[in-house]
């Protein structure tokens, strides 16, 4: 077997990307429908499940705050407004000024997709039998199951909104779109190429007037150690303390060329899984999804964005639901229901830099 890149020539990896290349994780179909309200009795538990549960999805959900969010109410869709440049001219003695000069305007629509869930049922007789809360255990995978179902939406959506023109075309620009870093076939957990990718991607961003606030990237495990563990000390940040105490947390690597890096297995990685009813490495939509997420994502490896590069809009932030006292007598148990109700969408292109592992 060859090695590789930033794994020692000795060791048998796990399959790079495993999770990455399954299409629809944490996007199925078929939950079973358990809406319900507590009754007063399991009041406590509830509140004891909704906080670990929170917890959990807070903890795990690495897109929240890095794009824009908007909480949608009475509505199914949620406009955003797009602005493009304005022009300075010099002005004519005695012309008046009638504040002709507005900027160019294009208007982007991000829909609702339908409600989310991820639901468990707690047989009575297992929690008496367990040696270990069954509830405590379920609540923080359903809060990793609702936050994966986050972060998979808006990290496909950034990596389509790199593909894209920008939406305002008129006079005076029109406004830059998106771009894609090619790093080189087979180049993915190439050190030295990532770190050349980030000054690149700088540049890009600063020569498309992009704000230097909120630029971040997100990468999968296994280049962000494959970046620790190879680059040069200088780009360890020293607010971590030294470099072997870096190295040793595995957290030594906080920013590059001023964007912020992130790690997680929920970019669409170098997909090699089929969506249903669509070809290797192409994720195709699923029912529920009213914006669309699909693509081809065969040698996607990373994504570089300002957070105005895609908006999502929440209907619902994550709940907890629980069956009341009349279920608990039929079925000797409860039914516990996460859900959630929220859109993403592209919106400023420019903000957008997708990595691909091609030449």
């Amino acid at each position: 077997m060859t090695a590789t890149a930033g794994t020692p020539p000795n060791s048998t990896p796990t399959p790079i990307g495993s999770i990455n290349s399954n299409p629809q994780l944490g996007l199925s179909q078929g939950y079973p429908d358990g809406s319900g309200a507590a009754g007063d009795k399991y009041a406590l538990y509830l509140k004891l499940f909704s906080g670990e549960m929170f917890k959990a999805y807070e903890s795990a959900c690495i897109a929240k705050g890095t794009v824009q969010n908007r909480t949608l109410r009475n509505g199914k869709s949620l406009q955003f407004i797009f602005t493009g440049r304005m022009t300075a001219d010099y002005h004519t003695p005695g012309t008046p000024i009638l504040g002709s000069g507005d900027p160019p305007v294009a208007e982007k629509t991000i829909i609702m997709d339908d409600l989310l869930i991820s639901s468990a049922f707690v047989y009575d007789l297992d929690e008496t039998l367990a040696h270990y809360s069954l509830r405590s255990e379920i609540s923080k995978k359903i809060g990793h199951a609702l936050a994966e179902a986050y972060d998979k939406k808006v990290f496909r959506t950034i990596a389509l909104a790199a593909r894209e023109a920008h939406p305002v075309t008129a006079a005076p620009g029109p406004e830059p779109g998106g771009s894609v870093i090619k790093l080189g076939a087979n180049n993915q957990y190439n050190a030295q190429a990532l770190v050349d990718s980030f000054f690149e991607a700088a540049s890009i961003l600063d020569e498309k007037n992009v704000p230097r606030e909120g630029r971040t990237a997100v990468l999968s495990p296994r280049q962000y150690y494959a970046l620790v563990s190879q680059v040069d000390s200088n780009i360890l940040n020293r607010d971590y303390g030294n470099n072997q105490g870096n190295l040793n947390s595995g957290d030594g690597l906080y920013e590059i060329a001023g964007i912020s890096i992130k790690r997680s297995n929920n970019l669409p990685f170098m997909v090699t899984g089929a969506g249903t009813g669509g070809s290797a490495g192409h994720i195709t939509r699923v029912n529920g999804e009213n914006n669309d997420y699909s693509g081809d994502f065969r040698t996607s490896c990373g994504l570089i964005y300002m957070k105005d590069a895609a908006g999502v809009v929440e209907g619902i932030g994550p709940q907890v639901q629980t069956t009341g006292s009349d279920v608990k007598t039929m079925y000797q148990g409860d039914i516990i229901v996460g859900r959630m109700a929220m859109g993403v969408g592209t919106l400023n292109p420019a903000c957008a830099i997708e990595l691909r592992a091609e030449a």
